[in-house]
């Protein structure tokens, strides 16, 4: 016991360092003024940064469009990198190409995917907008519209992360032992029955570490929106993580920001331990026998 823990001592002061330090940090910089009002200097204001953002209806409108941007990513992430990873868990021709070829969007820097995007919605000189025109249709502002931003910025976010999704599947497929599908195969089973009986079981917990994995991102994303839309139009696509980066550099209210930051970790906190209990209980139920494998 005591070599182990000498031996786990240099990764938990790399945890404490990269982590739990900043942690602190924020939770220190939360409960002060720190802003061009006090010259830069934090000074204790008595917890008045957290009632200011309870009545903080700036905050509440991201926290809700982080969440519905979250949920709506996070599901059509999840169905699409099945069927991908379903597809390419098949024998394909030249399979390892088209696995490399599937992984490009995920390997791009977020980045200059966005600027992709952008560029692809530009009004009216975007290949978007091209095509409309073509067929004689009128040039839309694609990025200046509220609902159509906001949906492009779910659609790139998808187009980008659903290979790294299938990826994680692509290896929980792998991990099932061919001989139940053969087995189920024999007994007559179709390809739905065998997909429901036996391939999704086996996959939960790849589909919840899957899950784990782009809530935190999804949760804190920021260069997307920041490079695609900037926030606009008129906020309507601002995320926490923005709002936080805007207190930070743009008003130089750090101890503001520090305290957005900290409910959006206990807000992915929260959600990752029903993401875990959910999988517990069903782990239970398995064991019980109240489920059916």
């Amino acid at each position: 016991m005591a070599i182990s823990l000498v031996l786990l001592l240099p990764s938990l002061a790399l945890v404490a360092a990269v982590f739990l330090w900043p942690l602190l940090r924020y939770g220190w910089l939360s409960l002060q003024a720190s802003s061009v009002l006090t010259g830069l200097v934090a000074l204790p204001n008595g917890g008045a940064n957290w009632q200011r953002l309870l009545a903080d209806a700036r905050f509440w409108q991201d926290a809700a469009q982080t969440l519905r941007f979250a949920g709506l990513s996070l599901a059509l992430e999840l169905l699409l990198g099945l069927a991908l990873a379903l597809l390419l868990h098949r024998p394909l021709p030249r399979r390892g190409l088209v696995r490399a070829l599937v992984l490009l969007p995920w390997a791009l820097p977020t980045t200059v995917m966005a600027l992709g995007w952008r560029w692809i919605l530009n009004t009216p000189f975007g290949p978007l907008n091209g095509l409309l025109q073509s067929i004689g249709l009128p040039a839309f502002g694609f990025l200046s519209e509220p609902a159509t931003t906001w949906l492009f910025t779910v659609l790139a976010d998808v187009w980008k992360t659903t290979p790294f999704v299938a990826l994680l599947l692509l290896a929980g497929l792998q991990a099932i032992p061919r001989e139940l599908e053969e087995a189920l195969r024999l007994e007559g089973a179709r390809p739905w029955q065998r997909l429901r009986r036996l391939t999704l079981p086996l996959l939960t917990p790849y589909l919840m570490l899957a899950a784990l994995f782009r809530l935190a991102q999804a949760l804190g994303v920021f260069d997307l929106i920041q490079v695609l839309s900037g926030g606009g139009p008129a906020g309507s696509t601002e995320s926490l993580a923005l709002y936080a980066y805007l207190n930070a550099m743009r008003f130089l209210d750090f101890g503001y920001a520090a305290t957005v930051m900290l409910s959006m970790f206990s807000l992915l906190l929260a959600l990752s331990a029903l993401v875990l209990l959910a999988q517990a209980w069903r782990q239970r139920r398995l064991e019980a026998g109240e489920l059916r494998a």
